[in-house]
């Protein structure tokens, strides 16, 4: 009996100091919405990566907010970039209370999933580039990358007066990035004085591209605008080499992604021109030393996003400190009111939840690796 009367005491001994210590940590769930399966996978895991390596490392600082240590938690959830599936991911956010969400990564996910988090009081940080993700009026979304306009506008610039294209072709995939990006590059070509010679479509599950390619091999563009991701860029350039259409092979940031050159081969050298909206990881000391941080971490490079999401997840729980609060209303205002020095430059942020002056580069592939050109 004695023996189990201290064993029954040592059980609520424990049990008290447990309740001690949750009693001084407030939990904090950052979800984080993106491909998990499907073509764009590597980019969904990238991204899960950059939030969790922000997630340890503040947890490591031990913030304090209204005298209890944050816990932040990861919550990752597969979007697979369809619409559908994103407005029921974003449902089970909101209602499981995660205030804080990463992504979505695909712009049409984007733009209905929302609404869907607004109403639920949620703050959102996307990298999704369609100019109407912040055209809806929603206080608490933020993109925080470049928009279309600014990576479509830099790239038609860099055509007419690096590459001085007169005659351009533009394909996109008919997902809401794709022809917003196409959309926006067709726009600013014609203003820059170049020929828009034809406007063809695919989709994001498209591997054959040969029928498009010889239309335009017939019209002898210069240079062809793909709005659209790697795993379809990557095997339109190899049949572009396969075909003999000898223009340059232009496109986003998504273009930019190592999956570029493995996909593609020699195919993609001095061939693909992206428009990174980001910085240089080489070429400044904070981005290196991200990149060997997150290498030393994961085993791998980053790839295009992952510092961006590494920054706002950061952004978010610094706003948490120095508001002294979590609640997503104001963590947001204090977002809005306070730029961020990360590893991809300054974040601030317009009224709408659009990045000031995101900083945006122009690349080429060498040795199936991408090489910096020109900042915009």
């Amino acid at each position: 009996m004695q023996l189990l009367s201290f064993k029954s005491l040592l059980a609520t001994a424990a049990a008290l100091a447990c309740a001690a210590v949750s009693a001084q940590e407030q939990v904090v769930k950052i979800g984080h919405s993106g491909p998990l399966s499907g073509p764009n996978t590597f980019a969904g895991r990238d991204n899960d990566n950059g939030v969790r390596l922000a997630i340890e490392e503040l947890n490591a600082r031990k913030i304090s907010v209204g005298g209890k240590t944050l816990k932040f938690e990861l919550v990752s959830e597969d979007d697979q970039c369809d619409a559908k599936t994103g407005v029921a991911v974003a449902q089970k956010f909101v209602d499981s209370g995660v205030r804080y969400v990463m992504g979505p990564y695909c712009s049409g996910v984007t733009i209905p999933a929302s609404r869907v988090y607004d109403n639920g009081g949620t703050l959102v940080s996307t990298v999704g580039t369609n100019p109407k993700i912040t055209q809806s009026g929603y206080k608490n979304l933020f993109r925080i990358v470049a928009s279309d306009v600014q990576a479509g506008a830099s790239m038609a610039a860099y055509a007419a007066n690096v590459l001085k294209a007169k005659k351009v072709g533009v394909i996109d995939d008919r997902t809401a990035f794709g022809q917003g990006l196409a959309d926006e590059f067709a726009k600013e070509a014609q203003k820059l004085g170049m020929t828009v010679a034809g406007r063809e479509f695919t989709n994001d599950k498209a591997t054959d591209f040969m029928a498009i390619l010889t239309t335009f091999k017939a019209k002898q563009p210069e240079a062809i605008f793909y709005g659209g991701y790697a795993p379809q860029a990557a095997p339109m350039a190899r049949q572009m080499k396969q075909l003999g259409v000898r223009a340059k092979l232009l496109g986003g940031d998504t273009l930019c992604s190592p999956e570029m050159g493995k996909l593609g081969g020699d195919a993609v050298n001095d061939v693909v021109y992206c428009a990174y909206a980001g910085m240089l990881m080489d070429s400044d000391a904070g981005a290196k030393a991200f990149q060997e941080k997150f290498a030393k971490r994961f085993g791998q490079n980053p790839d295009v996003y992952s510092p961006f999401y590494y920054d706002q997840v950061i952004n978010i729980g610094e706003a948490m400190q120095k508001s002294g609060s979590i609640d997503p209303a104001k963590v947001g205002a204090y977002i809005h009111q306070n730029a961020h020095k990360g590893v991809m430059g300054e974040y601030a942020y317009d009224d709408k939840g659009n990045r000031i002056k995101a900083p945006v580069v122009v690349m080429t592939f060498e040795g199936g690796k991408a090489k910096p050109l020109a900042s915009y």
